[in-house]
Parts: structure tokens; C-alpha cells; sequence
């Protein structure tokens, strides 16, 4: 028996209470997180930059660490959101009565207790307490030591808003930031339901290939986006363009831009705006035989086996050559995670054989993959993106963290 087995107990004893929750309590305590967040922004930088102070700055999970006054206003705004969005537990999916009399209703209920597993990003603390409370599952979160003293200080705001509205703390804990808490957490069977790891591919591996409790894997995007023959190429330089260096850091950034060879005559044209912004390409031959005039040889290199299928989370993309849909697909389904693919095209059966045929959780035509977001697709936030087909696909939100039970209802009803 783990040292932390009394936690996970309280937790889950704990849990048990927020069945019994009012849709009031719960909204109310969201209220009280946001004006907390506000009122104590100098508290949670202060935090951060001892945080930030231990990290490198060219660390690419740097900009995931760093929160500044714009973000956690930004933070407040989906904790509104979530507030605002209506409860995802006691739906009636389905109901009938036998001819015996018997009413059945299958309705949802929380999943339970929830452990999250993440790295270097204290906003996932603000935005699985908020929808592990919405959706009334316990919560048990394990943060890197990188962003220890910021998940900390957001832990005192989250516990302080539960008091104030008279809902148990010990449903929501977080472990200690040494690895032996993770190792107690995968092994936690019969306190926790469900583990979500989100962060680099490297953890989401290791939790799936050492949990004893189920997994949903989330997080890992090795993300594609392919300019066929047909593309606009104004409208698609400003997409890539936007995929890739909106915020590089991100899972749903762009890793690699896959060309039809007949538009390889525009590719200087379209990657130009990405070296402005410093990004590091690795071109395989034919692409970089079209580059060649751009006289870019440190930002221009030619890739290599491991260039293909890497998630860069940082201002370096890979470039692939393709001649025709079909081999764009077959790199995809060779190199993707299965987070976020997407199609430049002004060919509405190609448009279309691509949304068929991708194997991802979010596919696109015509837009940037940075909107694979739960805040973005309307559900207030995300405990992250699922990129697997069992339970959840795609961002995991308030619905994604329930399950069902079958409530039957009878009048002395015995079976013959």
C-alpha cells in the first residue's frame, strides 16, 4: 500500500458528496474562483516566475509554463464559461417501460475520480478543477515539478473557493511533484476511475505502459497539413502561416506541410512569412531543390528520417513532397498521432475523400488546426484532446467526463 492510499481514499469518499451537489453551490463556486483569479493575479506571478526562474527560456515548454495577466484573464473567461454551460449529469438518454411495468432510464452520472497527469502547464489545473466540478468527478492532479509553486498557489484559490461555498476540499487534491506520486497514482485501482495524461508523447507512453487503471490518451498532435494541386494560395499561406506560429508550444501547432509537386513552383512564396518568423524548416529534396534560390541555409535544411513524424513543439517544421492525394495520405496515416490533420483545396471530392479517409480526431478542410480547442469548439474548456476512439475523441469537455447508469423503477415487479 502506497504512503498517499489514505489521500486516494478521501478523495473518493469525498467525491461521493458531490453527487449531491446544487446546480447553485457549483455555479456559485466558479463565481468565487473567477473573482479570486482576479484579486490575486500578483500572487499567482509571483508563483510562476519561481517557476519560470528554474526553466530555460528556449525550452519549448517555457511558453507552456509562463502565465502573464493576459492569460489568466484569459483563464477567468472559460471559467465563466464553464460556469455558464449547463450541467452534463442527470440527462435522460434514454428511457422506455416493459410490459411488466418496469420504467427504465439510462441517465448520466459523474465518471468518479479522475486523475490528471500533466506537465508544465498550470492552466490545466484552473481548467480540470472546472470541469471535473461541473461534471461532479473528484479530482486527483499530478503536476510536473517544473510548475510545482504555480499549481500550488492555484490550488489554495481553487480550495478556498470550494470552502466559501460549503463544498468538500478533500475531493480535490494535489500530489506531491516527485515521481514516486505518479507511480502511486497508476497503480491507485479502486480509488481512481480513469488516468488522463496530457503532455509530451514520452508521458502519455509511459502512463499507458505502466497504469494499472484505465487510460485516455490525450495531448501528443504530430500534426499535417496538405496543399494540393488545387489550393488558394493566398488563403492557404495565411493558414499554414497561422498553424504553425500562433503559439508554436501547443499540441495542435503544425509539424508538417505536405505538398502536391505541381505547386512546389509556390513554395518560396508560401514559406516566406514562416522564416520571418524565424522558423527552421526541413525540407526533403525536391522541396528543398525549390528553395534553393532563397539562400536560407541555416533556416533551410534538408530533412532527415526523424524530421517526419516528430512533434517539434517549437519554430521548426518539416516539409513533404507528395504527387497527389493519395501519398498525402498514406504520410499522414504513417506519421500522424491521430490529434489534427487538415486539407488546403479548392477540389470539393478531394475536400472530401480527405475527411473520409484521415484517421484523426479533428479534421480539417480549409482552416488552421490551431481551432482543435475545447474553449474554441464551445465547451468552455478541455481536460485535453482525446486521440483515441474508446469512451472520448477529441477535446474532452464536460460531456466527455461523464458516464451512465441504468435507473429502473418498479412496483413489486419479480422475475419468473
Amino acid at each position: 500500500m502506497s504512503e498517499l492510499t489514505p489521500l486516494f481514499k478521501s478523495v473518493q469518499q469525498a467525491s461521493r458528496k458531490l453527487n449531491r451537489m446544487l446546480p447553485g453551490q457549483v455555479d456559485n463556486t466558479l463565481q468565487t474562483l473567477a473573482e479570486l483569479t482576479l484579486s490575486q493575479i500578483p500572487f499567482l506571478l509571483e508563483a510562476n516566475q519561481r517557476d519560470l526562474e528554474r526553466m530555460d527560456t528556449q525550452d519549448p515548454k517555457y511558453d507552456r509554463l509562463q502565465l502573464t495577466e493576459e492569460r489568466i484573464h484569459g483563464i477567468v473567461k472559460e471559467i465563466l464559461q464553464v460556469r455558464s454551460l449547463i450541467s452534463p449529469l442527470d440527462r435522460v438518454l434514454e428511457e422506455k417501460q416493459l410490459e411488466n411495468g418496469l420504467l427504465l432510464q439510462k441517465i448520466t452520472v459523474p465518471l468518479g475520480v479522475i486523475g490528471v497527469i500533466y506537465e508544465s502547464r498550470p492552466n490545466v489545473t484552473f481548467d480540470v478543477f472546472c470541469l471535473s466540478l461541473k461534471s461532479g468527478n473528484g479530482l486527483i492532479l499530478k503536476g510536473s515539478s517544473d510548475a510545482d509553486h504555480s499549481n500550488r498557489a492555484i490550488m489554495t484559490l481553487l480550495h478556498r473557493a470550494l470552502e466559501e461555498n460549503g463544498l468538500p476540499t478533500a475531493a480535490f487534491q494535489l500530489l506531491p511533484a516527485e515521481r514516486t506520486a505518479t507511480k502511486a497514482l497508476l497503480e491507485a485501482v479502486g480509488y481512481v476511475d480513469v488516468i488522463i495524461p496530457r503532455g509530451s508523447q514520452g508521458l502519455i507512453s509511459f502512463v499507458r505502459e505502466n497504469s494499472k487503471v484505465p487510460v485516455i490518451e490525450t495531448g501528443a498532435g504530430i500534426v499535417h497539413t496538405y496543399f494540393d494541386e488545387t489550393a488558394d494560395l493566398e488563403k492557404g499561406t495565411a493558414i499554414i502561416l497561422n498553424s504553425k506560429t500562433r503559439r508554436v508550444s501547443v499540441c495542435n501547432a503544425l509539424d508538417c506541410l505536405i505538398i502536391h509537386e505541381d505547386r512546389l513552383k509556390d513554395l518560396p512564396l508560401i514559406i516566406a512569412p514562416l522564416l520571418e518568423k524565424g522558423v527552421i524548416l526541413y525540407a526533403d529534396e525536391k522541396a528543398f531543390d525549390a528553395l534553393k534560390e532563397m539562400h536560407e541555409p541555416e533556416r533551410i535544411q534538408l530533412a532527415k528520417a526523424e524530421h517526419f513524424g516528430t512533434e517539434f513543439l517549437s519554430l521548426k517544421m518539416s516539409l513533404k513532397t507528395v504527387a497527389n492525394l493519395e501519398e498525402a495520405l498514406d504520410h499522414i496515416a504513417q506519421n500522424s498521432s491521430k490529434h489534427s490533420e487538415a486539407i488546403l483545396s479548392e477540389d470539393r471530392d478531394h475536400i472530401d475523400i480527405f475527411l473520409k479517409s484521415v484517421d484523426a480526431a479533428a479534421v480539417y478542410a480549409n482552416a488552421s488546426t490551431a481551432f482543435t480547442d475545447g474553449n474554441q469548439f464551445g465547451l468552455g474548456a478541455e481536460i485535453g484532446i482525446s486521440t483515441q476512439k474508446l469512451h472520448a475523441r477529441g477535446p474532452m469537455a464536460l460531456h466527455e467526463l461523464t458516464s451512465y447508469k441504468w435507473v429502473i423503477r418498479g412496483n413489486g415487479q419479480v422475475r419468473n
